[in-house]
């Protein structure tokens, strides 16, 4: 599919924020004027390019799943990746905006003309304009790298999780991990068993809890898809589980060390060297950072091929890896599971606001939206997945859909009242925020004593959602254009 020359509403990334945007608005609207483009050579985001050994959902499918496009055919209650992408193929078919994607096309600059009231886009496959874009690259789709001392000189070989080369094998080899966080839990358990040696680099511990996968029996297929309703209502059921776990993550954090203790004999029960424990026990309160879901990660560190070192990374030689206090551990290959840039979006610096300047430089390190989908300074740009809309406890995608149907009123909005420029007011914005960042204070996320990713350069917490979920959606149920400015194109005033 070849770039038109102009679209009204160009959706950049074909994961599940951009998708399900766009099956929305192609539901009520089948002739809208919409496409996708993708830096990728197929749909399905983070779950076509995470294809590392083990890679799986650590929310149950049931609710990690489009509330429009409900699937009998999950293997898992934790469905694994290759099923994921799957699902994320068919619903691009079946909804009709596999037709509307153009692949292996990434975005490079797009800059708004404040005179004409419209984005000019350009890609790596060409140029074109568009009324309205959406950002819908996803927090987690960047691979974050640190920049360690040495790192050129290893003769060795190198990749990123999130890259994983699958041409290369580690039969037989020693192999450092750096970083501990929830896709390490994941391979760690299922390259042990073939490498000659691990040697996994911890910064800080996690705290661990079991996934309660279970494979589901074809009956229960078979009984999703006679009576349709019965899924409605185990998908009804987790999510109001996980909201009551939302609620005490955000409000009733004097329970949360019943879930620490929990934590500690799974962790006993796990591990049998004591030192090796101290090692894996967090100081920070459970839910502080991320809890991770596994059944064998702690055992697998309890291997004695494994070797868990606490010290931190110091740099890299020609064949190893020192750590901070002055050990070098000779290795093949290093594995960085070291995470992605959630405060830090690439495409950031890609997108030019009236002002000229782009959003990266509005946000200076910190970023902040209304409502996590919009930005003062920039007519006609919708973020999904944006600032503070991030969950310790639920499904992302439940966010997504809140997102897609406010940006779809506000498509809508558009169309029928003759607006061609919406931008949300600075004050608004900033009363958004203000009291974004009062309720994150009573949150175990801000004052749980840990160092989290959730926190940008400014020491800000510019990435979690501070309460409940159906909070959110109740605030991006309709457009409330009365916190925008709104105008029309000059040339159409001209012609009118």
């Amino acid at each position: 599919m070849n770039l038109p020359q102009h679209v009204h509403t160009l959706i950049v990334g074909a994961g599940f924020a951009g998708m399900g945007l766009a099956a929305r608005i192609l539901r009520t609207q089948p002739q809208a004027d919409v496409l996708i483009i993708e830096r990728g050579d197929d749909v399905g985001g983070t779950w076509r390019d995470n294809t590392y050994p083990g890679c799986a959902c650590d929310v149950p499918t049931s609710l990690y799943s489009y509330s429009f496009a409900p699937s009998a055919d999950w293997s898992h209650t934790f469905a694994r990746q290759p099923e994921i992408h799957r699902y994320l193929k068919k619903v691009a078919a079946d909804t009709g905006v596999r037709s509307r994607v153009v692949t292996d096309c990434e975005l490079q600059e797009a800059y708004w003309d404040d005179d004409a009231a419209i984005w000019t886009v350009r890609t790596s496959r060409g140029t074109l304009t568009a009324d309205v874009v959406v950002a819908a690259t996803g927090a987690l789709s960047t691979p974050s790298v640190p920049d360690m001392p040495g790192l050129e000189s290893f003769g060795g070989t190198t990749f990123h999780s999130a890259t994983w080369n699958h041409d290369h094998d580690l039969t037989g080899e020693r192999v450092a991990v750096i970083g501990t966080g929830a896709s390490a839990v994941q391979f760690v358990p299922e390259i042990a068993p073939v490498a000659e040696h691990l040697t996994v680099f911890q910064r800080t511990p996690a705290w661990v809890i079991p996934r309660l996968d279970r494979e589901l029996p074809d009956a229960e297929k078979a009984l999703y898809r006679r009576l349709p309703l019965v899924q409605k209502v185990v998908r009804g059921s987790v999510y109001s589980f996980r909201e009551a776990l939302g609620g005490v993550l955000a409000h009733a954090t004097g329970l949360l060390p019943v879930f620490e203790a929990v934590a500690r004999v799974y962790l006993r029960r796990q591990v049998r060297d004591p030192e090796l424990r101290r090692k894996l026990t967090p100081n920070f309160t459970i839910g502080c950072k991320r809890m991770l879901l596994s059944n064998d990660w702690l055992r697998t560190l309890d291997r004695p091929d494994v070797t868990l070192v606490d010290a931190g990374l110091a740099g890299v030689t020609a064949d190893g890896v020192v750590d901070a206090v002055g050990n070098e551990h000779k290795v093949d290959t290093i594995i960085f599971a070291t995470g992605f840039t959630p405060t830090e979006p690439p495409v950031a610096h890609a997108l030019r606001g009236a002002n000229g300047r782009t959003l990266a430089e509005r946000w200076d390190g910190s970023p902040s939206a209304y409502k996590g989908t919009t930005v003062a300074g920039f007519p006609n740009l919708f973020l999904m997945y944006g600032p503070n809309t991030n969950l310790g406890h639920s499904s992302i995608v439940y966010m997504l859909e809140s997102q897609s149907a406010y940006i779809a009123d506000a498509l809508t909005a558009m169309r029928h009242n003759g607006i061609d420029a919406f931008e949300v007011t600075e004050e608004a914005q900033r009363r958004y925020n203000t009291r974004i960042q009062s309720e994150l204070q009573t949150t175990v996320w801000n004052k749980g004593g840990c160092s989290s990713w959730y926190y940008d350069s400014e020491g800000r917490n510019s990435v979690q959602w501070p309460t409940f979920t159906f909070k959110f959606r109740s605030q991006l149920q309709r457009f409330d254009r009365e916190n925008y400015v709104s105008r029309r194109k000059v040339a159409k005033e001209t012609v009118a």
